[in-house]
């Protein structure tokens, strides 16, 4: 299902497409919260506080990596890909973005999941930039106690505007795609941004609130023709 609560996507065909990759491009709520399944730990107090502020990302990543520590340490770079290993392609997602790229337009992937994570994705559907966050590893791979943190996850806008910058992209003819309220920040000024299967009933209400086109199901062929596909 498809709402247009205020400001609609004109199904033009945007010079650059810039997704959210847990949620969006993967059906998985958080590569984060997929290593929270494999280890049986809960971080959802802590993720409640960091979405309320009261924790940077640096540490919100530093309890994420104490509670799977907890029950196992140490931590191998195997394990993780491992615990990966089933989390599958969102509907639509891979014809979505061959189509797009072979109508000339810029893919890019800005993402506050797991680099191990979001780079195998990227490197699946052959985008042509990505940045996410991630892991630091010792000399045996083994996992280390601090994240690496290469963007806020309420501060995309200021990746999305300096990518736009290097390859000379108007904000107007940017279009962005995230599923949770964090997302809005993807929303640069001039920009369109796409409100995809919100996360949250938080998230849903935040989109309804910011007035962008939501799309509630699990099946980015939806969003073909918000993007002039079809």
């Amino acid at each position: 299902m498809s709402t247009s609560p205020g400001n609609s996507v004109d199904g033009k065909l945007p010079a650059c497409v810039v997704f959210d990759c847990d949620g969006v491009l993967v059906d998985a709520v958080s590569s984060w919260r997929t290593l929270h399944d494999h280890f049986g730990t809960d971080n959802l107090v802590n993720l409640q506080r960091f979405i309320n502020g009261e924790l940077s990302d640096v540490e919100f990543m530093r309890s994420d990596i104490q509670l799977w520590k907890d029950v196992q340490d140490p931590i191998f770079k195997d394990d993780l890909f491992r615990a990966y290993s089933g989390v599958k392609l969102m509907p639509g997602a891979r014809e979505l973005v061959a189509d797009l790229k072979a109508n000339g337009v810029y893919v890019a992937i800005v993402s506050a999941g797991v680099d191990l994570f979001v780079s195998t994705i990227a490197s699946m559907l052959k985008v042509d930039d990505w940045i996410a966050n991630g892991f630091k590893f010792a000399d045996d791979d083994s996992l280390m106690n601090e994240g690496i943190c290469r963007l806020h996850a309420v501060g995309k806008g200021a990746i999305i505007e300096k990518l736009c910058e290097i390859n000379n992209i108007n904000s107007s003819e940017v279009v962005s795609v995230g599923d949770s309220e964090m997302d809005l920040s993807m929303h640069i000024e001039g920009s369109t941004f796409i409100g995809f299967n919100p996360s949250r009933d938080s998230s849903l209400m935040a989109f309804e609130k910011a007035g962008v086109e939501i799309v509630i199901a699990k099946d980015l062929s939806l969003l073909r023709p918000l993007l002039g596909l079809e």
